[in-house]
């Protein structure tokens, strides 16, 4: 893990309970759907959440106790999925708003996964490797009751990795006495993770915004961008925009970062962070705060970090033409309607930055088969879904003349309604 992924999710948030968000969102959405009110209820809460203590012996002999949440969403399209995090901003709303999320991202493309979300209230970034390895394990230990590949499968989140994943699943093999490489993705290739896991998630935010492109006739490579970190995801998404042409003039990290209207040199900032270097040390650009930031006169603007970044307050100053949220939850609803008023074609979270749990989810079907596809496959499949999806949420926008947020909503919802239905959880009377 990168020091630049540790300090990716300190940037700071206001305040806003991200799972009052997400029901107000799916309040609307089930109302403008026509369905009855009891629809909403039966998605509001999570069917399951655990909370576990999580002792850690540390280097300095003393013993220190973490707590960790377990969130299972819904269950009705299949196991649960979803990332584990940590952060000491992590709490029990957070993560079961953040699997509620998950739900809506495989029902609007089509996996049969339900949503699940984990973290633990940490800073790894105070932590030895060996203390971490230690929580990790520890973490896996306390929630193995209610997990595994046909229950709930955790994957990579904030300031976790594919080496956090690796302890992860060889502590679940452990205590369950031979190897299920399927029980939890994101894991290192040699160890049953998939081909173009890493890249997924920004190669899915750059398809989408490809797309976004076409129905807005932007020519993307006269076009310019700014990113809002550069942990994974950020700057998996500054790399592919790069080769599509798109001039990335300004990246941001919690410690501020750096501006060049001529276009970046992404290549070599990618490099440079690669050591553990902040975007903030480069030199051969202008330095840039995260507030100056917002207000730079870019087509393209891409929150990359956490929750709640695009508000009342910071929403004003932005000038693109396209919102691409490549976090998860990063525009709160007075800054969503700022957006709006500004007519800003904003791609939702749960369509763009499915990427993730797409390629999470071709690693599951890889792991359970035992059989594993070429990264050109990977990708060409991931091109299907994300493109697919899109075209869904978009079709219902036009439907409806509603905004790209509640669109995705709809169209999660009304996915997993058909399933509801086919299970006989809800009678006619509830639509």
């Amino acid at each position: 893990m990168t020091q630049n992924d540790k300090v990716e999710a300190d940037i700071t948030t206001h305040n806003k309970n991200p799972l009052e968000i997400v029901k107000e969102l799916l309040k609307s959405s089930v109302e403008d759907l026509g369905f009855n009110e009891n629809i909403y209820h039966l998605l509001k809460k999570p069917i399951r959440v655990l909370e576990v203590s999580l002792p850690v012996r540390m280097d300095d002999g003393n013993i220190r106790n973490f707590t960790g949440y377990r969130s299972q969403h819904l269950d009705i399209l299949g196991p649960t999925k979803g990332g584990i995090r940590f952060h000491p901003n992590v709490h029990i709303d957070e993560v079961k708003a953040l699997s509620i999320w998950m739900s809506l991202k495989s029902a609007i493309l089509d996996l049969p996964l339900g949503g699940g979300k984990g973290g633990v209230i940490v800073n790894p970034s105070e932590l030895s490797e060996r203390e971490l390895e230690e929580l990790s394990r520890t973490y896996i230990r306390k929630i193995t009751p209610i997990i595994g590949p046909q229950k709930d499968i955790p994957a990579p989140d904030v300031n976790t990795s594919p080496t956090v994943m690796g302890w992860m699943v060889d502590e679940y093999d452990q205590l369950r006495g031979y190897n299920i490489p399927g029980m939890l993705t994101g894991k290192p290739i040699i160890i049953g993770g998939s081909q173009g896991r890493l890249a997924a998630t920004g190669r899915g935010v750059v398809l989408t915004i490809r797309e976004a492109a076409k129905v807005l006739k932007m020519d993307l490579s006269a076009s310019t961008a700014a990113l809002q970190g550069f942990g994974n995801v950020g700057s998996m998404t500054a790399k592919f925009l790069y080769k599509l042409g798109v001039k990335v003039v300004a990246v941001t990290n919690a410690k501020g970062g750096v501006y060049d209207k001529n276009g970046l040199d992404i290549p070599e900032l990618l490099s440079f962070v690669k050591d553990g270097r902040s975007v903030s040390e480069y030199t051969k650009a202008d330095p840039l705060t995260n507030e100056d930031l917002f207000g730079l006169p870019v087509d393209i603007f891409i929150p990359a970090a956490i929750e709640n970044q695009i508000t009342k307050n910071t929403a004003p100053a932005i000038q693109a033409k396209i919102v691409a949220e490549a976090a998860n939850g990063p525009t709160t609803p007075a800054g969503d309607q700022i957006l709006e008023e500004k007519n800003i074609f904003v791609i939702p979270d749960i369509l763009c930055n499915a990427g993730g749990v797409t390629v999470s989810y071709f690693e599951w079907v890889q792991n359970e088969m035992n059989y594993y596809w070429k990264e050109e496959e990977v990708n060409k499949k991931l091109e299907e879904r994300m493109v697919f999806g899109f075209e869904n949420v978009l079709k219902m926008r036009e439907e409806k003349n509603i905004r790209m947020r509640n669109a995705a909503y709809m169209v999660g919802i009304n996915h997993i309604v058909k399933a509801l239905r086919a299970r006989s959880w809800i009678k006619e009377s509830d639509l």
